[in-house]
């Protein structure tokens, strides 16, 4: 089988020192940032020959060949001992006739010797004749009594030669661009280090002068705790919990500020705790002028992560909304005028007749979807909502500051268990406000219903319903202070602008009605029905009878009501 010619060749792997075209290859000192190439500059010989004899007079001294004459010795007297060996003896009578010959060593003293004294005349020599002209025409050389043969290497085979040049290029082009790449790499990641860290200490003084709380941060996994190891911490967090809150969630309120190692899509903040949980308030019922179903939820704001101080607003108010719902989930298992159904996220409360809250907990990445479909909500449904949500918040306040209270001994009397719970409770007051709502409501809804029959029958009748009799102030205080613990207001009933029926309401469900001869509390609304249809009737049958008197006054008529009937009597006659 016929052998491939081409796995013998062999390829020098030597630094090339020629070009394609047969030129040396200079050499390649530095490179300008325009892309001009410095090369090494070759010196010509003389100037090499030069710089060779300077170092023979710096190195061995100006008086060098003066030390060497006097001396008598010669630069080659030692030479090793070998060389005398090799000499071949010499018969006896060529004894005489070579101590007559001249060694060269001799000959070397005595040209150096004649070098010292004919410079000085040269040098006057030449000083005194003038320079001789150019000539025009130079003279022949004498041939050389040794002639030279150039030999000239063959060109090499075409595709040997681009292999060649392509294996050179292309080992030089890949070594410069990996080093080209290692220092660049380098430099971006030095750079990126000195912006980060200038940027680091610029947003840790922009958040202690926004008066976020700064902690030290926890040494680092294995540093010396020991006697006399430095425990000083070189970084620190930030806590944004609330001063009372639950260590739980102390825990999770605590951030801090993106470092080298972290991803670069980390964000402004790194909150390593934060689960992204908003509380959502929704309210359902049915209308009862209506009969139709209303259902809306609270409006949740979206998350501003593109500031230092927005993104711990919006984790504040996430760890704040989530020791809201905890509250909640240990409060709905207790309620004495409500019945819940609790789960992980989401608490169903039947807060009043026909009135369903909820509170749930939803993804905050979901809050702009959410948001997107709140078209056909009641604004005012949408406005309860609101107010149930950020009084969650005032209440957990209340809550904290009688925990702080009771921690530092500052409540003066010892408490049950039951009032600690109801002076520290969120869920009662929500409760008994909606309760309160649904109870004046259906008591006007009575009342109502008795004024347009009344209206309707011609008799004059005047209204007046303010279920919430307090200032805003005090309304404040129901739930920021725990001394204010109910709600109240009262209607006025006028008929005929003789008989007055008046009705106080106090929260979550009583109400009083002040009559004439008694005061009567109400506990249900089929009672207060009873009792406002007896009232009317009895109403009624007094303008009857003052009607009866001014009718009959010629009669000497006698009216008045018994059992809940009119009756009339003159002579002879009984109505």
């Amino acid at each position: 089988m016929q052998q491939n010619t081409w796995r013998d060749l062999k390829l020098s792997l030597e630094r090339p020192y020629k070009n394609d075209n047969g030129e040396p290859i200079p050499t390649l000192l530095d490179i300008t940032p325009e892309g001009e190439f410095i090369y090494e500059s070759k010196d010509p010989p003389s100037k090499a020959l030069g710089e060779n004899l300077k170092r023979v007079f710096l190195e061995r001294g100006l008086d060098f060949f003066d030390r060497i004459r006097d001396s008598g010795k010669s630069y080659h007297d030692e030479l090793p001992q070998a060389r005398s060996d090799n000499v071949q003896p010499v018969a006896e009578g060529d004894e005489e006739l070579s101590s007559k010959i001249m060694t060269p060593e001799e000959l070397l003293k005595m040209r150096m010797e004649l070098a010292q004294e004919l410079s000085q005349p040269v040098s006057v020599i030449q000083s005194l004749m003038p320079p001789a002209p150019a000539s025009s025409t130079s003279e022949p050389k004498p041939p050389p009594k040794l002639s030279t043969t150039i030999v000239t290497k063959p060109p090499p085979i075409s595709s040997i030669k681009a292999f060649n040049a392509q294996l050179t290029i292309s080992s030089k082009d890949l070594a410069l661009r990996n080093a080209a790449d290692v220092f660049k790499a380098a430099a971006d990641g030095m750079d990126r280090s000195r912006v980060k860290g200038e940027k680091y200490w610029v947003d840790a003084l922009k958040i202690r002068r926004a008066n976020w709380g700064l902690i030290p941060a926890p040494l680092p996994f294995g540093a010396p705790t020991g006697k006399g190891a430095d425990r000083t911490s070189k970084d620190f967090l930030i806590s944004f919990g609330l001063e009372e809150s639950l260590p739980m969630f102390k825990r999770r309120a605590v951030g801090r500020m993106p470092t080298i190692a972290d991803a670069p899509d980390a964000g402004i903040l790194v909150f390593p705790q934060l689960s992204h949980l908003r509380l959502c308030v929704s309210l359902s019922f049915t209308d009862i002028t209506t009969g139709n179903p209303v259902s809306a939820q609270n409006i949740l704001d979206e998350a501003d992560y593109s500031t230092i101080d927005g993104s711990l607003r919006t984790a504040q108010q996430e760890v704040i909304e989530q020791e809201i719902f905890s509250f909640l989930v240990k409060e709905a298992s207790n309620l004495p005028t409500a019945t819940a159904r609790v789960s992980e996220r989401l608490i169903v409360l039947d807060a009043a007749h026909g009135m369903s809250l909820k509170f749930e907990l939803v993804n905050a990445h979901t809050v702009s979807s959410i948001r997107g479909n709140r078209s056909t909500e009641d604004p005012f449904v949408v406005g309860k909502c609101d107010l149930i949500f950020y009084a969650l918040h005032v209440l957990l306040i209340r809550a904290h500051g009688h925990l702080k209270r009771r921690r530092l001994g500052n409540t003066g009397t010892t408490t049950s268990s039951q009032g600690s719970q109801t002076e520290t409770s969120l869920l009662q007051p929500i409760l008994d406000m909606l309760q309160y709502e649904a109870f004046c409501l259906r008591l006007k809804a009575e009342v109502d219903a008795a004024v347009g029959a009344l209206r309707h029958a011609g008799v004059a009748t005047t209204f007046r319903c303010d279920p919430v009799g307090d200032t805003g102030v005090n309304l404040l205080k129901f739930l920021s202070d725990d001394q204010y613990k109910k709600l109240g207001g009262d209607m006025v009933l006028r008929i005929q602008d003789q008989h007055t029926l008046r009705m106080t309401m106090t929260s979550p469900a009583a109400m009083t009605v002040h009559l004439a001869q008694a005061t009567i509390a109400i506990h249900t609304i089929p009672q207060f029905g009873r009792l406002l249809a007896d009232e009317l009737e009895r109403c009624l049958l007094l303008q009857i009878c003052e009607l009866g008197d001014r009718l009959c006054g010629s009669a000497n008529a006698t009216w008045f009501v018994d059992f809940g009937r009119c009756v009339g009597k003159w002579e002879g006659c009984a109505l």
